[in-house]
């Protein structure tokens, strides 16, 4: 790895949801002791605390878009702060809350790669893919569109929030784990030429084919984001998420996956969101988060 400063930033919301309680998010990950196990993995960390934001209004869509100005206020206070780490030298971890978030990291993740001329490439570990719109959406609700509007497509205040437009391109994106994708969504990331890698590949192919080739062509340029959605794990073994899909990645397959993003040595910023404590079984779901981080930061199961 050859960035050894990590930064925890927590941002307890869960105003992109269909469901209240990923708020809680990133209490559950310190409870299942994330600085500590990281620190043991030799890593400077600093954990930032939570940012602050609107609290969540519970109300129906606007004009095909639930939350909006709450979601564009907590996306841009998670672009700062996510941008700065990241100009400061550290591997920003961003700790959700639900996945509308993203948009805020991805966004400035990408304005970093710009002005440093580095190539992104992100690892969307997610049992969806995340690329509804306003228009096809079926429930308004925006942790269902971040793909989506950091391609671009979506309201203004979100798709521009690092001032220019796109912030990303699809050929960008490697979605991993991929097992729910809502009708009008199936045709957008068709047309967008998006790379999903989704169960039946998986089941085909197994997950080492997989990862080999989404990571295909990462090297000393790349900067890898992983966007680790709780809910890309089996809900067998990973409860405590709003939105489960059977039929997941189970733990071998999910370490293999961390493992490997490991072994390139390039991971430069994470996500991890959608664990909701309100579904979870004594923090079990946050316990198994923790020790998939703890793998994608180079603990390996074997002397090697």
């Amino acid at each position: 790895m050859g960035n050894q400063a990590v930064s925890l930033i927590g941002v307890p919301t869960d105003i992109g949801a269909g469901h209240r309680g990923a708020s809680m998010g990133p209490e559950a990950l310190r409870v299942a002791n994330l600085v500590a196990r990281l620190a043991a993995r030799g890593l400077d960390v600093a954990d930032r605390g939570n940012l602050q934001g609107p609290m969540n209004p519970w109300q129906p869509p606007h004009d095909g878009y639930r939350h909006l100005p709450a979601v564009v206020e907590w996306n841009r206070a998670v672009y700062e702060a996510v941008y700065a780490e990241l100009g400061a030298g550290r591997l920003p971890v961003m700790l959700g809350g639900d996945h509308c978030l993203a948009i805020g990291s991805i966004t400035a993740v990408a304005r970093h790669c710009r002005e440093n001329g580095k190539q992104l490439r992100v690892l969307w570990l997610d049992a969806h893919a995340d690329f509804n719109t306003a228009q096809i959406t079926p429930s308004g609700n925006i942790h269902g569109m971040p793909v989506a509007c950091l391609c671009g497509m979506g309201p203004e205040e979100l798709t521009t929030l690092g001032g220019s437009k796109p912030a990303t391109s699809p050929d960008v994106f490697r979605q991993i784990g991929i097992r729910s994708v809502d009708e009008g969504e199936k045709r957008l990331v068709r047309e967008a030429q998006v790379s999903i890698f989704d169960m039946r590949q998986i089941d085909e192919s197994g997950m080492k084919r997989v990862m080999e080739t989404a990571l295909e062509g990462v090297d000393a340029d790349t900067h890898l984001h992983v966007s680790f959605d709780v809910d890309f794990l089996d809900p067998t073994i990973a409860p405590g998420v709003g939105t489960t899909v059977r039929g997941g990645p189970n733990y071998r397959e999910a370490q293999l996956c961390m493992e490997m993003i490991a072994d390139t040595g390039r991971l430069a910023s994470l996500d991890i969101v959608e664990l909701n404590p309100a579904f979870d079984k004594r923090n079990q779901t946050a316990k198994l988060a923790v020790d998939l981080v703890e793998s994608l930061f180079g603990k390996s199961t074997l002397i090697r």
